[in-house]
């Protein structure tokens, strides 16, 4: 996946350059709620302006004793410092909460973001990327943007905005002595610009092996059934204890960075206001400054050294949301291989049921050296089944796939009720086909918001219906809680003519003018293919139906047969015409005929 997004090895230097500039996708995030964002900003000035009041009072106290005499001043200063307290601790408060909650909302938006963008994708993208780490993403990188863009982007501004406002304080209150903390600054700052660089490419490291480690984890718990059959238990969880530990190394080696890099800051940052206390002293001595303004400069030196000590420290959080925030960006700029023009041919109304390929030759983007079709032509009328045979890998899936859109043909054109797929929007191409794959997909959710999949919206009497003429209605009235019953993950409660049913019963539902059928009886035992096959037939006589199937059994009464080796049709006709032709077809049947 990283190939594809411009991530690869060579793009080191390219990070490198780009230091923080992953956040700067996270704007157009926080610009929706420009309100809260300007309220936050609002609240931690406003605090920030209290802290810097301190030094004043303490400057007064100094410069002018604490004599009898001055009792009252003294009181009224002290006063005003509650006031001033007071003041911080509402503006620390609401910046807190401002800020804390706008860091959840972008979070929250991101998330939505990014899983909308992953639902346009084509195929071509998740047939690289590995589902764990896509989830990782989503999970783990979105919680670590989470901790920078909620507490660390808080304490970040606000020791940013405490250090400009001591600077600007320091050099009104002693122009000479601010020169001197002035010119220690780019000693400081150019370290934590260096590590916050290496942070944040640690941090990236840390994250990707995390993600291959729970990518190795859900593939491998999705799987468990074949893990514990295979006694490979131990196997597995060495594996993954080995990837988890790569995943601590990777992290320790952050955390090891960032600690030198918190060390560096800190000295050089006291050690200057040190060198700074040092010559105010003899200043002082001299009769040049007050001790008072000693004193105010001092504290602010203290404000600027401390809120740059802070900085190193939030830093390093926020270099490494940079790196989650690379990452997902990443994914947020993978354009889909498959889209929709910029202006798409409508198809035409009502819909006819009408497919054609013309001269299509096609190879997968995995492996484009291999054709898997190679210049096929073929006709389906509306209203006519089709089926299409042949030995395994003879490209009957790959029909599907391109009629569906899910890869564009390298060569040649597939027309839909007469409109080029590729003219055509892909989602108004695919809402008129209904597909029952040869591996139903079961969502963990309820019986009827799995049957309902391609329609939310139909009424249960709908759904009702429409397993009942999938045979589905009696196995889920049987189950606990009928209706709502909760299928499990991948519906491992069912079995898989159930699970086959199930979505025999959803295409059914959508009421789609196009039917793809691959293997959609293979999982069912004879009663249960023979109630379900007279369901599909008297489904197809108002509806175009392409069919795929090993079984030749299930397609004899096709209005035609096509026959399908090495991403060719080879033969053509009804069944009774290509047993008396004695091809291929011929020798498939005798095979299966006379094993049964």
């Amino acid at each position: 996946m990283s190939d594809r997004t411009g991530t690869g090895e060579g793009g080191g230097a390219a990070r490198d350059r780009r230091s923080l500039r992953p956040l700067a996708g996270l704007l157009p995030f926080v610009m929706r709620y420009k309100g809260r964002a300007a309220g936050a900003l609002a609240a931690l000035v406003a605090a920030s302006a209290a802290t810097l009041v301190v030094p004043v009072a303490v400057r007064a106290m100094i410069d002018h004793g604490f004599t009898a005499a001055d009792a009252e001043n003294i009181n009224l200063t002290f006063g005003l410092l509650i006031g001033v307290v007071l003041w911080l601790s509402v503006a620390s408060a609401l910046r807190y909460y401002l800020v804390m909650t706008l860091g959840e909302r972008v979070v929250a938006d991101v998330r939505a973001a990014v899983f909308a963008h992953l639902m346009r994708l084509s195929p071509v993208f998740f047939d690289e990327a590995r589902s764990g780490e896509i989830v990782s993403r989503l999970t783990a990188d979105t919680t670590q943007i989470k901790s920078a863009a909620g507490a660390s982007a808080s304490l970040a501004l606000r020791n940013l905005v405490l250090f400009l406002g001591a600077v600007a304080m320091m050099v009104v209150t002693s122009p000479r002595h601010s020169a001197i903390v002035l010119a220690a600054i780019p000693l400081i700052v150019l370290p934590l610009v260096a590590f916050g660089r290496v942070v944040r490419r640690r941090s990236r490291a840390a994250q990707d092996t995390l993600a291959e480690a729970s990518a190795f984890a859900q593939e491998t718990i999705g799987a468990v059934r074949t893990v514990q059959a295979y006694t490979s238990e131990t196997t597995a969880t060495a594996r993954f204890a080995a990837a988890v530990e790569d995943a601590f190394l990777a992290a320790r080696t952050q955390v090891r960075t960032r600690g030198v890099l918190t060390f560096v800051a800190i000295f050089l940052v006291f050690a200057s206001v040190v060198a700074v206390l040092w010559i105010g002293a003899h200043d002082v001595l001299a009769g040049r400054i007050s001790a008072g303004t000693l004193g105010q400069f001092v504290l602010y030196a203290v404000f600027a050294a401390g809120a740059l000590g802070e900085l190193s420290q939030v830093w390093g959080e926020i270099a490494a949301a940079a790196g989650a925030a690379e990452r997902l960006t990443e994914i947020l700029a993978v354009e889909p291989a498959v889209a929709a023009p910029a202006r798409p041919e409508p198809l035409p109304e009502p819909a006819r049921g009408e497919i054609r390929f013309e001269n299509v030759s096609f190879a997968y983007p995995g492996r484009p050296d291999v054709a898997t079709l190679a210049d096929v032509s073929f006709a389906v009328r509306a209203g006519e089944t089709v089926a299409i045979v042949g030995p395994s890998g003879a490209g009957k899936s790959t029909l599907f796939q391109l009629v569906l859109r899910f890869y564009d043909p390298g060569a040649g054109r597939i027309l839909v009720d007469g409109v080029d797929v590729r003219a055509a929007d892909p989602a108004a191409v695919r809402a008129r086909l209904a597909l029952v794959p040869q591996d139903p997909v079961i969502f963990a959710g309820s019986a009827r918001e799995n049957v309902a999949f391609g329609r939310p919206d139909a009424s249960i009497e709908a759904i009702e219906a429409a397993a009942r003429a999938a045979h589905a209605d009696g196995f889920v009235a049987a189950l606990p809680g009928g209706w709502d019953a909760v299928l499990g993950e991948r519906g491992v409660t069912l079995s898989g003519g159930q699970r086959q049913r199930i979505a025999i019963a959803r295409a059914i539902l959508r009421d789609a003018p196009i039917l793809l059928l691959d293997e959609a009886t293979s999982a069912l035992d004879a009663e249960s293919e023979r109630l379900v096959q007279d369901a599909l037939d008297r489904l197809s006589r108002t509806r175009t139906t392409l069919v795929i199937a090993h079984r030749l059994a299930t397609v004899v009464g096709a209005d035609r047969i096509l026959v399908m080796d090495g991403g060719r049709i080879v033969e053509e006709g009804t069944h009774e015409a290509l047993v008396a032709a004695d091809g291929l077809y011929a020798r498939l049947a005798r095979l299966q005929f006379q094993d049964g």
